[in-house]
């Protein structure tokens, strides 16, 4: 433990040194109020000392310092850093931080103090977690900033805590901080962020992977200089003055890409960037750069990559590109002005410095923060925590930490997306309404379906329909927090209108045979029939899954619930032997392949025809509903063998003809509709039941609704329809009959 003349020495050599990098990356630093902070937080911490026996103020002290050199933000965050765990863990308190320093420096300590809390559930501590550091910008973008300096601190001087402790910790950096790092644009403070927790939670693979690489390190130095000395004396032949560094890439991301792509590290070529930084203010002498650089070394074109014209969201620009240097080695090389580079290295300290300053609400612009923020807000008063928390976490790294592609509307409009997005998200990004009626698109003028991946550059055209809704299999393809939201809004509210119209149906029949069932008394009832609760007993009923009477026959005369034993579910047989008389024909057969004769329909979410594998699902009342087997709304019960779930197989079927419908796009020609029914109806002479067409931008779309046999005949049909001049997509429609 240091003396009380070392402690105060070690104070005033820190002091000096804060004061020195404050005055080198911050434009004129209030001096008086940087010292005052910092005797106070000396002061504060004095008798505290850390894992490591180091004094605790040293913590504050190199969060500070931090904040100043690599964040370089303005003296109220430097302030705020030393004084942002003197609330937490000393005896002084927010209103003696603001009797001293202010309202805003106040304001700054008690976010970063709110961010610190802990909460027994794992998956809602990081939920918590996200939450209030989004909150937070709310507030003053410097909460965040100050935070993320004070646990890269923590993160440098992990290795004082226990290892279950550490790994802990270097997880939830891993998974929090560092995306968050990336977003605000603090590159260097995400790479280190990432290395540090990579060598806590992986240490023998950090271990191998940083020896690995120092032995190679001067044969690759020797290399950049190879591929960096012809391009500056190319540039600088042209008249452009400029500054040439090599950089090499962060353990962790060398790791991830060994990983990805199966690969060892001496296959792993690009382990560094080429960075040229211009001292320049016009962007237009970074393609001069570029192109002069192309004149040296050949580029590989999908490779390119324009920030410049199409900025990342977190304001990151600079143009990107990869060559074949020597040894047919691939090089990324990045090309930016000062200003931009400024940007790249501190984010959105740097953007938004001056408004921080002035105590303005940075996020408010950039429009999809700003949304999110909001809607984080709202799921945190609306839902029930722990599925808030859930469906936080998985917004969060949809929308935090993913590449981006970059795409157009017809009319030359850009549209930035993560990567791996559709069609939907393209559509949700434009309007709900466009996103709730799309049946398609057309990238690049050729028609794709709804789970196609855009790509960057692709120009998009969405095609709707005034039919057309979302489904519950839509959530499987998107990946954008905004189209997530708006379909599972349209879905609950579809749910909340069955239910409230099954209740509705109950309520009528109750009514003319002057009953009342109280609301204990129908959650027992939707127990006895094997329902969570009444809600999922009104929402079977609006579906049709449930009968009234199934309901009404629970009751005695008197409205009391009928014994539990007479309550239970019937079996298959009871259900088949009780609709015997009902059934129109034998059509299905058990897996036993005995005949199932029973009241039966197909459902019209999928339309089951013979040929498909069926399964069928045992409904209160109602008797048998059929499915393909292939079919979303009865994957759930699949999965959990559910015990309403019958397997069944197609029988003699005696040639009638079942209900399928066909979804066909192609050129908006004269003739067209009529080929498409003649070739149709001279299939084994199918009969069409309806037609609906439409047609927009040149672009023909029908619904055809035919009389098939079987999956046979309707897989001849397509073929025809096909084979038609102009027809470029035939599918199954899987709709409402």
């Amino acid at each position: 433990m240091p003396t009380l003349l070392q402690h105060t020495e070690l104070a005033q050599h820190l002091l000096e040194e804060l004061l020195r990098e404050c005055r080198q990356h911050l434009s004129n630093p209030n001096e008086h109020l940087l010292r005052k902070a910092f005797d106070f937080c000396v002061e504060a911490h004095k008798d505290s000392f850390r894992a490591s026996g180091e004094p605790y103020w040293t913590h504050p002290v190199e969060v500070a310092r931090i904040v100043a050199r690599d964040i370089s933000l303005d003296d109220i965050s430097v302030a705020a850093a030393l004084l942002h765990d003197v609330v937490e863990d000393t005896p002084f308190t927010l209103a003696d931080i603001q009797a001293e320093f202010g309202a805003t420096i106040a304001e700054i300590v008690d976010g970063v103090t709110k961010i610190a809390g802990i909460v027994e559930n794992r998956q809602i501590t990081e939920a918590e977690t996200y939450r209030k550091l989004l909150l937070s910008l709310i507030r003053d973008v410097r909460v965040i900033l100050v935070k993320l300096a004070d646990r890269l601190h923590n993160m440098r001087t992990l290795a004082a805590l226990p290892p279950e402790r550490r790994e802990a910790i270097a997880r939830e950096t891993l998974a929090i901080y560092a995306p968050f790092a990336y977003r605000l644009g603090l590159a260097n403070l995400k790479w280190e962020l990432e290395d540090l927790a990579f060598k806590y939670l992986h240490p023998e693979a950090y271990e191998q992977l940083r020896n690995a690489l120092r032995q190679t390190r001067a044969e690759r130095e020797a290399y950049i200089q190879r591929v960096i000395a012809p391009i500056r004396e190319h540039l600088q032949c042209h008249g452009l003055r400029c500054e040439i560094t090599g950089r090499p890439k962060n353990l962790y991301s060398i790791y991830q890409k060994m990983l990805t792509r199966g690969k060892p590290l001496e296959e792993i070529y690009d382990l560094f960037a080429i960075r040229i930084i211009l001292d320049t203010d016009d962007s237009s002498e970074c393609y001069l750069a570029y192109g002069l650089v192309t004149q040296l070394f050949t580029p590989i074109p999908e490779r390119f990559k324009d920030y410049i014209a199409v900025p990342k969201k977190n304001g990151y620009r600079s143009l990107h590109t990869t060559v074949i240097g020597p040894e047919g080695k691939p090089v990324e090389i990045q090309i930016r002005t000062r200003a931009m580079h400024e940007i790249a290295e501190r984010g959105v300290a740097a953007h938004f410095r001056y408004k921080a300053e002035h105590g303005a609400l940075p996020w408010k612009e950039d429009p999809e923060l700003e949304e999110w923020i909001t809607w984080v807000r709202e799921l945190f008063e609306k839902r029930p925590r722990e599925e808030a928390a859930q469906e936080l976490l998985e917004s969060f790294r949809l929308n935090l930490y993913q590449d981006e592609i970059y795409v157009f509307t017809p009319k030359g409009e850009l549209k930035r997306l993560p990567k791996g997005a559709t069609p939907l998200d393209f559509a949700f990004a434009i309007h709900s309404e466009i996103g709730h009626h799309c049946i398609g698109a057309k990238v690049n003028g050729r028609i794709v379906p709804l789970n196609y991946r855009l790509q960057t550059g692709d120009q998009v055209e969405i095609l709707t329909s005034k039919q057309q809704a979302p489904s519950r299999d839509w959530e499987q393809m998107v990946v954008t927090h905004k189209a997530k939201t708006y379909i599972r809004r349209y879905l609950n509210e579809q749910k909340r209108l069955k239910q409230q119209e099954g209740q509705q149906l109950l309520e009528k029949r109750l009514r003319k045979l002057h009953l009342t069932v109280r609301e204990e008394e129908l959650e027992r009832i939707a127990h006895a029939l094997r329902y969570e609760n009444r809600a999922a007993l009104f929402y079977a009923l609006g579906t049709g899954e449930l009968s009234v009477d199934a309901v009404i026959a629970q009751l005695r005369p008197n409205g009391a619930p009928a014994p539990a034993e007479e309550s239970s579910l019937p079996s298959a047989e009871q259900v088949a032997e009780a609709a015997r008389q009902h059934s129109s024909g034998i059509l299905l057969v058990g897996m036993d392949g005995r005949p199932i004769q029973v009241l039966y329909s197909y459902a019209r979410c999928c339309n089951p025809i013979p040929g498909d594998d069926i399964v069928g699902i045992v409904t209160v009342g109602s008797g048998l509903r059929v499915h393909r087997q292939s079919c979303p709304n009865v994957q759930e019960m699949l999965r959990s063998n559910h015990p309403r779930v019958l397997q069944l197989r197609w029988g003699d079927t005696n040639n009638e003809h079942f209900l399928a419908a066909l979804r066909v796009t192609g050129d908006d020609r004269p003739g067209m509709l009529r080929d498409i029914t003649k070739a149709i109806a001279a299939c084994d002479r199918t009969n069409i039941r309806s037609v609906n067409i439409d047609a927009y931008g040149g672009t023909f779309e029908g619904i055809f609704t035919l009389y098939v046999r079987d999956t046979e005949h309707l897989a001849r049909i397509i073929d025809k329809v096909r084979k038609i001049r102009g027809v470029r997509t035939v599918e199954r429609f899987e709709s409402r009959l």
